[in-house]
């Protein structure tokens, strides 16, 4: 428990930086914030009501307190452009994410584990060559790129799947399922090349450790060997989850982009066009929490990989 308090306290420091940077995110923005939102048939007056509707013309430390003083109480701000609270643009982009990213996370832990694990047992024959060679094509080709493949050839070509578009698991979950298979997998890729190089390497190492060998003398069999070096190589494996997940989080935004799906990845890239900062700041300071909770769950998980470790 006082480990976990420690972990807790020690991530305030962070999101105190985050916030920071978030907040001044309208100011360093070249040009005058207001300017920009009004659009270029704005008059001086215009701008200047906007400036004071914003609190653009309060000192930077105050406007900082005032956003501070909303963020503690739940309150994101409202929309410029659709005048709407940003908690509640989000809470409707949430389950395209949330689905895109948990299905991610599934099927790289289904594919890269055990394609890593093969290839580190197999290691120099051409299984494993070819797990490499998957491997560095996955990690090296454009995120977009491979999603305009896969529309061309499975939904364009042969029909399999719907172009574009997200269908919400209230509506029935065989559609829902239908319509991430292609995002999924286009962004699975990259994380599955990561992972499984990752994989591959500790569990490679571990194989030449003194008791798995004793394991093989005793005439253990080759799943329960590769259990036993997998739950020893298991810590590497999980830390480099937890930092991929930065590439998750980047990645839901072109995914979203190419197979148009109303998620929180698109609604930043449309509130970057429009200038609209309330949903900006509120979405980066989102992302940047959950990337600081899941490093801490993975960091809390080490006990459960290898009882030896002492918080």
């Amino acid at each position: 428990m006082g480990y976990l308090l420690r972990r807790l306290l020690a991530t305030l420091p962070v999101m105190a930086v985050v916030a920071v940077v978030v907040f001044l995110l309208i100011h360093l923005s070249p040009g005058d914030p207001a300017a920009l939102i009004a659009g270029d048939l704005a008059t001086g007056e215009d701008i200047e009501k906007l400036r004071v509707a914003l609190g653009l013309d309060q000192p930077l430390w105050q406007q900082f307190m005032l956003w501070l003083g909303r963020l503690a109480t739940g309150d994101l701000g409202t929309s410029i452009f659709t005048q709407v609270p940003v908690a509640q643009l989000l809470g409707q982009r949430i389950e395209p994410t949330a689905s895109i990213a948990a299905l991610t996370m599934l099927l790289t832990l289904l594919v890269a584990v055990p394609l890593g694990t093969l290839a580190a047992y197999r290691a120099g024959s051409w299984i494993d060559r070819g797990v490499m060679l998957f491997a560095v094509l996955a990690f090296s080709v454009p995120v977009f790129l491979i999603g305009y493949l896969l529309v061309y050839t499975f939904a364009i070509q042969l029909s399999w799947f719907p172009v574009q578009g997200y269908s919400r698991f209230a509506d029935g979950a065989g559609a829902w399922l239908r319509s991430l298979v292609l995002p999924c997998v286009n962004l699975a890729l990259v994380y599955i090349a990561l992972v499984t190089r990752m994989t591959r390497a500790t569990v490679l190492e571990v194989l030449h450790e003194d008791y798995i060998r004793t394991a093989r003398a005793k005439g253990l069999g080759v799943l329960p060997v590769l259990g036993h070096a997998l739950r020893n190589a298991a810590i590497p494996i999980a830390t480099t989850i937890g930092v991929g997940i930065a590439l998750l989080i980047g990645g839901v935004v072109v995914t979203e982009t190419v197979f148009a799906i109303p998620g929180v990845g698109r609604l930043v890239i449309d509130s970057v066009q429009r200038h609209d900062y309330p949903v900006i700041q509120s979405v980066l300071l989102l992302s940047a929490g959950v990337y600081v909770l899941i490093n801490l769950l993975i960091d809390l998980s080490y006990r459960l990989f290898d009882p030896r470790i002492q918080y």
